[in-house]
């Protein structure tokens, strides 16, 4: 049986990690690029014959949307010659439900996944969904194509995705401002801004390789480090406090989930 033909919709960070993925892991699948500006990394494979860069439409075997959500309806004329009756959709598009992806196609075998910005270093966790009919062979396709940019999740029920969006599509931004407050915090305690910016960030990441090594829950790890009545107890019980971190990050997160709904229903 021929390796599937793979259309790629967008070549954005996200569009171009994956590609990076296929062609590293030896894909024996035709790559299709389709893209109006394609940066120079994407030129190349081109001129290497490493992939095809905007063919003539026809049906390709699976296509994967990478487009911004915001363009999609303007872009859904485009990308019809890609898709015939029987081409499996892998959509990456926030906000754009499966009822509309299969609303929009001559195909309904559909797959929404939601990845994250890490994933463009390979080091992402995308969260998968599919309607209630899909084959294995669908889902196990989708997840192995997602799985250059890192963990794949799922699927999981529809619903849930604003839920996984708040958490872990909107989450490498909670980390970036936890470093940067951290930084804006030391630089008031009187340490040098540039000093104060490096220890933030590689506490940060420091702190993120070793839960990543560890087979310890985060609360037992923040426990392992946090002497009674001492230094970092003093600092926690600042951030644990009523107003503190756990209400805010709740807060926030219902914001971002909610927000992520409203898009939904803004494309019905």
């Amino acid at each position: 049986m021929p390796a599937p033909t793979i259309a790629l919709i967008g070549a954005g960070r996200m569009g171009v990690a994956l590609v990076r993925g296929w062609l590293a892991a030896g894909t024996q699948s035709q790559i299709i690029i389709v893209t109006p500006r394609p940066s120079d990394e994407v030129s190349g494979w081109a001129a290497a014959g490493k992939i095809t860069l905007n063919p003539e439409p026809g049906p390709a075997d699976i296509v994967v949307l990478s487009v911004k959500p915001q363009v999609f309806a303007a872009a859904i004329e485009d990308t019809s010659p890609f898709i015939g009756p029987d081409t499996l959709v892998v959509s990456v598009m926030a906000g754009v439900l499966l009822k509309q992806l299969a609303a929009s196609f001559e195909s309904t075998r559909v797959v929404r996944a939601m990845p994250n910005t890490p994933g463009a270093i390979g080091q992402g966790v995308t969260v998968i969904t599919a309607p209630p009919g899909a084959g294995p062979a669908d889902i196990d396709l989708a997840t192995e194509l997602l799985l250059p940019l890192g963990v794949v999740e799922g699927p999981i029920d529809e619903k849930l995705i604003p839920a996984a969006a708040a958490v872990s599509g909107c989450g490498p931004a909670y980390v970036f401002l936890l470093a940067e407050v951290m930084a804006m915090a030391g630089e008031a305690e009187g340490l040098p801004a540039d000093l104060s910016a490096r220890l933030a960030r590689r506490t940060v990441e420091g702190a993120a390789a070793l839960m990543a090594c560890s087979d310890e829950a985060p609360d037992a790890l923040r426990k392992a480090v946090t002497s009674p009545n001492g230094v970092t107890q003093a600092a926690l019980d600042i951030l644990m406090d009523e107003g503190g971190m756990p209400v805010l990050m709740r807060k926030a997160l219902r914001a971002a989930a909610n927000r992520e709904r409203g898009l939904s229903r803004q494309k019905d």
